[in-house]
């Protein structure tokens, strides 16, 4: 993908062309950028079933057309059954199976915090998953991203209690590209919440049936977890930079991370796009952050850090940024995490700019998929430290440390830009590199998205800690990046390590402009 698309009365772009589509129809039916953005959302669930799905968590950025932005909190809690007592003898949360499904699920109470009193509406509810519906009960063909996960998992996922085998390795064997899978469950479950609405996901019919399929899995989530969890709408974290206002979600996100990096490097010599000290210099303000972020960040009930206080502190900024040596690399690795997500935009001709994650962790979550339901439940939990206090600690009722963090931006020229991308550790690097490239460099959005990406830490299971580059970069900058003291590894050009990213941009004069990840299988779709 070379060239942005452009359009006058609507945008979407998400990782998955058929979220796409759907989304841009319900604009295309008058609908809002919000309820565009929801049926992408309950798309990606069905189409997209190894980064989301219903049973994950979701975070919302929304632009207002007055300027205004606000930002909903959909963090499940840890179940009450979920104590140090349940995982004693063990080392950590396992990863896979019932005991990491101990979370409440959020993303639904997302869809109802950002639809507001539409979400009272059945027929508006209808319309907005009526093709999630469609694609559960007729099947979707499967990509190679797709396949690629479900061969590489197999091994993990194949024999998790539940109807993840059923479904996705119905010939005894992992679906191939190009064969179809069907949600016939999901597809019911969907239309009861279109009939009886959002909140039957925690507190009716269908509350039950989940909870009743946990407690035959072994999960430690009841009823009454789901009963007591409900989205919040907070307060977004706001930087000013020399040219714009950035946002993004506060704890238990990596938010603040992700400002964090781009603070430190507008304050840093840059040199030229995608040169040494363009690279270096984000890199360096990567560790910095992540620092700041493993040593504090969590369920904020229970944080130290005054982090708006934090960014508001010009001086404390600057001390950071003057800490980093402009040609030789700090001493790494620090420890890391996965995850994989969706992200996804969609602007409205009214003004209004929604950028939404959401996701289920790991590859597939936990693997338990609820037979009653076709829900996909997340291991978000597996996360938590089996510790009494500390950063991250599991407790009954704490939220879990999140990578998941959508990002929006005010420029002083009147542009609002909505961008993000999955990848876990990789979100706030990703997101750096292409507002970088697109706000301080004026690289054009769709190239800025398409030029190679960097990845410090690990990914997708990787145990590795390299800064892993991709292999389409000008060979003197590897050269330069391993003197400096880089741990530097190559990946192949266009490797799906490096996030599925998008982005968005409303122009002051009223057009729109949209981009999306050729790493993806997704498209940005205007009218």
């Amino acid at each position: 993908m070379l060239h942005s698309v452009r359009s006058l009365r609507g945008m979407v772009t998400s990782p998955h062309h058929l979220a796409s589509q759907a989304g841009l129809d319900v604009l295309k039916d008058g609908g809002s950028a919000a309820q565009a953005a929801v049926a992408v959302a309950a798309c990606l669930a069905v189409v997209y079933p190894h980064m989301t799905s219903i049973g994950g968590d979701s975070f919302w950025l929304i632009s207002e057309p007055d300027g205004d932005v606000w930002a909903i909190d959909a963090c499940g809690r840890a179940a009450g059954n979920a104590s140090l007592d349940r995982y004693a003898g063990r080392g950590e949360i396992p990863r896979r199976g019932p005991l990491a499904a101990n979370t409440v699920a959020g993303t639904i109470s997302g869809w109802a915090a950002l639809l507001g009193t539409d979400a009272a509406h059945r027929d508006l509810r209808a319309r907005l998953l009526r093709d999630a519906i469609a694609h559960a009960r007729s099947g979707v063909v499967l990509t190679e991203v797709g396949a690629e996960i479900l061969s590489s998992k197999s091994g993990e996922l194949a024999s998790q209690p539940g109807d993840y085998a059923r479904i996705f390795e119905p010939a005894g064997r992992p679906l191939r590209v190009g064969e179809a899978f069907v949600q016939p469950a999901l597809a019911v479950t969907l239309e009861r919440l279109a009939s009886d609405g959002f909140g039957d996901f925690y507190k009716g019919a269908l509350a039950r049936d989940m909870a009743a399929d946990l407690a035959d899995l072994g999960s430690p989530l009841s009823f009454a977890d789901l009963a007591a969890h409900g989205a919040e709408r907070v307060d977004p974290l706001c930087l000013r930079l020399r040219d714009a206002r950035l946002f993004n979600l506060p704890p238990p996100t990596q938010g603040l991370a992700s400002l964090l990096i781009l603070a430190l490097f507008d304050r840093m010599q840059a040199g030229l796009p995608d040169s040494f000290e363009h690279v270096h210099a984000l890199v360096e303000a990567t560790k910095q952050a992540f620092l700041i972020r493993d040593r504090e960040v969590g369920d904020p009930a229970h944080m130290q850090l005054d982090y708006r206080a934090l960014l508001a502190d010009r001086g404390a900024l600057d001390r950071m940024a003057a800490s980093i040596d402009p040609s030789r690399a700090l001493p790494w690795p620090a420890p890391v995490g996965g995850g994989d997500t969706t992200w996804f935009a969609a602007a409205d001709e009214r003004g209004q700019v929604v950028s939404g994650i959401q996701s289920i962790f790991f590859e597939f979550g936990s693997g338990l998929v609820l037979p009653r339901t076709g829900v996909i439940w997340q291991n978000r939990g597996s996360s938590f430290r089996l510790a009494d206090r500390g950063w991250n600690c599991l407790h009954p009722g704490r939220k879990p440390f999140h990578t998941l963090n959508p990002a929006l931006a005010h420029f002083d020229d009147g542009r609002v830009m909505a961008y993000g991308t999955m990848g876990g550790e990789g979100q706030p690097q990703t997101q750096a590199a292409i507002f970088s490239r697109y706000a301080r460099f004026g690289v054009p959005l769709q190239q800025a998205i398409t030029a190679p990406r960097w990845l410090l830490g690990r990914a997708w299971g990787d145990v590795s800690t390299t800064l892993k580059l991709e292999d389409r970069f000008a060979p003197d900058l590897y050269r330069r990046l391993a003197e400096a003291g880089h741990d530097v590894e190559l990946v192949k050009g266009f490797s799906s390590q490096m996030g599925h990213a998008g982005a968005i941009v409303r122009h002051p004069q009223g057009w729109l402009e949209g981009a999306s990840d050729p790493r993806s299988d997704g498209s940005a779709a205007g009218w």
